[in-house]
């Protein structure tokens, strides 16, 4: 019996052996001692110059104009790592500052199939970079990346000021298939039912979740009554959530209505935290003894964001200090609410705290004219009350450079009730309903007015209800259209030569329904490319869930309008001096965005109306618009 169970054991033994050893196998994707490595690698631009290190792969980047410089490394044959969970590489730092690096792996296609991850590494140091299969960008899920065919690995850092150098030691595959990502607590997200946090039964833990500065918390009449004392300079408390983030999407905004409850006026202010950066801060105003109070901290900056003047020359994305946003509501690390510092000490009752979404109130004049004054004259006017779309104004046909997994097709414009639908459903067919086109596995709408109507300058408008499946990238922008004497589309809408892209409303579903992007794209897409603005947006939505976008462009500005209130400003020569057409998408993806919810659709993009203006001392001459015959509003090739 005794030998049975030692034979047993010791089977047992070599089995967890055997089973450890394969969840420890590697595979080395690259000799790096080799003398010649540094040939299995190309540089992307001549910013980038590799050498063998001895062992390792020297890498030295130059400033130059290039966004992303960086190497790849293309085998043969695509790699088959199905057997293994991940690939990391291991970085030495060589150079005498901080750097970021990061590493990404494709597949073969043109849909942009790859996963990212990023690593920052301190002088001297080392760190490893590790991409697990699925996942990217803080092991968040990404394109569901298929193992078994890894026809690319790129290193690349952000555009940069200085020489950087690092040395890659080691690259290799490993863990289990199908490996996921630990849990990291910071990545947690938890939503509050009804968006209460506290109230209405809703209670907070005064010990996991609140923490103070010169202030004592404790458990009192349902909420949480705060002791400021008089003798601390800083008096503050924070509520903090149960685990991870508060994911607050679908609020504009937290309330926290508040109590006097001490001997003293008390003049509260609430604050927002999220891992970017906080809301502005809500002053309540006095709070007499004995009196209540509710203070919104909203997530819409009272201060517009504003790009930097004469920036043209270059990318910027950060804005002028003290201008828009750094929140994100996905990411809700706090409630802060605090005191000044006084001669006495002051106490107040959080009653209680909720993440909410009033609808904004739209002034009057929204769609009835221009937001500024002026000899204004009304260009464009649909109103979607026909029973189809005006073919004068609008192409339902055309290129897409974005979402290789979806197709347009006239049946999923929905034209009725004095609106137009973009429909996004899954449903096979060709793109643009042609015998040849492509075959995809996904529907969508398009719209745009392509050698149909153009405009230089004035007051583009359009009020729109934007579509909530995960993974759906909605947009309304302008591109340049120079005419058809410029030739193929590609050159006609050249973002170069003094034009420019206009994202006026660009929005990942990802985000929740009251946040999107706004930005201008010049100098084509390539090297030169450069871009400016924020994706950090927010508005309340209309009493009907729509909201109003607008930009005014004028020489050398772009002003950008939500529901009548201004939110984004830059002003710069380089802004677009050419004329553009108006442009609806709504593809899947982008670069924020979630894995597309299939049980989710179909979903609808819907637009109200599309109104534009000109101000007459703006105005072309009629011989500068663009016509073009049918074949020519046809797609060309980019």
């Amino acid at each position: 019996m005794l030998r049975t169970i030692s034979y047993c054991l010791l089977v047992l033994s070599l089995c967890n052996s055997t089973l450890r050893a394969a969840e420890t196998s590697t595979k080395p994707l690259v000799d790096l001692s080799a003398s010649d490595v540094h040939t299995q690698f190309k540089p992307e631009s001549s910013q980038v110059t590799l050498l063998s290190g001895s062992p390792g792969l020297v890498v030295k980047i130059a400033p130059g104009k290039a966004e992303y410089p960086g190497l790849d490394m293309r085998p043969a044959t695509p790699w088959d790592l199905s057997q293994f969970g991940h690939v990391e590489a291991r970085i030495e730092n060589t150079d005498t500052k901080t750097i970021n690096v990061s590493m990404r792996l494709d597949n073969v296609g043109q849909d942009n199939p790859w996963n990212t991850e990023s690593t920052s590494i301190k002088p001297g140091a080392s760190g490893t970079i590790k991409v697990i299969f699925g996942y990217a960008y803080g092991h968040k899920p990404g394109y569901p990346l298929n193992p078994s065919a890894i026809a690319n690995l790129k290193f690349f850092t952000g555009k940069i000021g200085a020489e950087t150098t690092f040395r890659i030691l080691s690259i290799e595959a490993a863990g289990p298939a199908g490996e996921k990502p630990p849990v990291d607590p910071a990545g947690i997200r938890v939503k509050p039912n009804d968006g209460v946090i506290l109230g209405s039964g809703a209670a907070i833990d005064i010990a996991q979740q609140v923490t103070t500065k010169g202030a004592q918390a404790a458990a009192a009449d349902g909420g949480v009554r705060i002791d400021f004392s008089a003798k601390e300079k800083e008096r503050a408390v924070t509520i903090k959530p149960p685990q991870g983030r508060w994911d607050l999407r679908t609020a504009t905004q937290v309330t926290v209505k508040l109590k006097n409850v001490g001997k003293t006026t008390a003049s509260p202010r609430v604050r927002v935290d999220s891992n970017a950066g906080p809301t502005d801060t809500a002053e309540a105003g006095p709070i007499e003894p004995g009196a209540e109070k509710e203070v919104a901290a909203s997530f819409v900056p009272a201060v517009p964001w504003k790009g930097i003047p004469n920036s043209g020359d270059r990318t910027s994305w950060n804005g002028q200090p003290n201008t828009g946003s750094r929140f994100i509501s996905d990411a809700v690390s706090g409630v802060v609410i605090s005191v000044e510092r006084g001669s006495e000490d002051q106490s107040l009752l959080i009653q209680s705290i909720r993440a909410e979404a009033p609808p904004a109130e739209v002034p009057t004049w929204v769609g009835q004219r221009p937001p500024v004054e002026g000899d204004w004259d009304k260009t464009f006017d649909d109103e979607f009350e026909g029973a189809a779309v005006d073919a004068t104004k609008w192409n339902i046909a055309g290129p897409n450079f974005w979402d290789k997994k979806s197709h347009w097709s006239k049946d999923n414009i929905l034209i009725g009730n004095g609106v137009v639908k973009m429909r996004y459903e899954k449903k096979t067919g060709s793109q643009n309903d042609e015998a040849n086109g492509k075959v995809t596995d996904y529907a969508s709408g398009y719209l745009d007015t392509y050698g149909k109507w153009t405009q230089k300058y004035g007051y583009f408008e359009t009020r729109v209800k934007l579509p909530t499946a995960p993974g759906l990238w909605p947009a309304f922008w302008l591109m340049p259209d120079r005419g058809v004497e410029a030739g193929e589309q590609w050159k006609r809408q050249d973002t170069a030569k003094g034009a420019m892209e206009f994202d006026v409303m660009e929005h990942l579903t990802r985000w929740g329904p009251n946040r999107f992007n706004i930005a201008m794209h010049w100098d084509g897409y390539q090297k030169a490319h450069k871009s400016t603005g924020t994706d950090k947006i927010y508005y309340q939505a209309d009493k009907d869930g729509f909201v109003t976008v607008g930009l005014l462009w004028t020489p050398g500005q772009a002003v950008y309008y939500v529901n009548g209130r201004e939110v984004l400003r830059w002003e710069d020569p380089r802004i677009s001096q050419v004329q553009s057409n108006m442009m609806f998408t709504l593809p899947m993806g982008g670069w924020d965005n979630s894995p597309l919810d299939d049980s989710k659709l179909p979903d609808d993009f819907i637009i109200d109306y599309v109104r534009c203006w000109q101000r007459k001392d703006l105005a072309s001459a009629a011989k500068d618009s663009p016509k073009a015959t049918d074949s020519e509003n046809k797609p060309a090739a980019k």
